[in-house]
């Protein structure tokens, strides 16, 4: 495995407002979550290197591309209820959600399914 993923992540719904109105964007990501940020289930930091997953790319489009209204778009270490997660055009609750291990090349689609009205 390569030391660096590159993924295409696409907005809709409205979402993409949140990322400078972009839909489409092109991220790379170290393959593996660096050390500092690897916890284990009781909140300790886990020594070993643990593949890169989408937990970790939600966080990381959170802190590098997101430009205001964070409570749209993330609740705690997930997408907040109404937003759709697709994983090369698969939802991602088949794919495992958050725990899905990130692939060169993968295509993750964020799509807002709430609306005002």
């Amino acid at each position: 495995m390569t030391s660096q993923l590159t993924l295409n992540v696409e907005f809709g719904g409205g979402l993409e407002l949140l990322f400078s109105n972009q839909r489409l964007h092109t991220v790379s990501l170290p393959s593996y979550i660096p050390q500092n940020l690897n916890k284990s289930t009781d909140g300790s930091f886990d020594p070993t290197q643990r593949p890169a997953n989408v937990t970790f790319l939600l966080n990381w489009l959170k802190q590098n591309l997101l430009k205001e209204r964070e409570e749209l778009f993330m609740d705690g270490d997930s997408v907040r209820p109404g937003i759709l997660v697709l994983i090369n055009d698969t939802d991602w609750e088949i794919e495992g959600e958050g725990d899905y291990v990130l692939r060169d090349n993968d295509e993750i689609v964020l799509i807002s399914t709430l609306h005002g009205g």
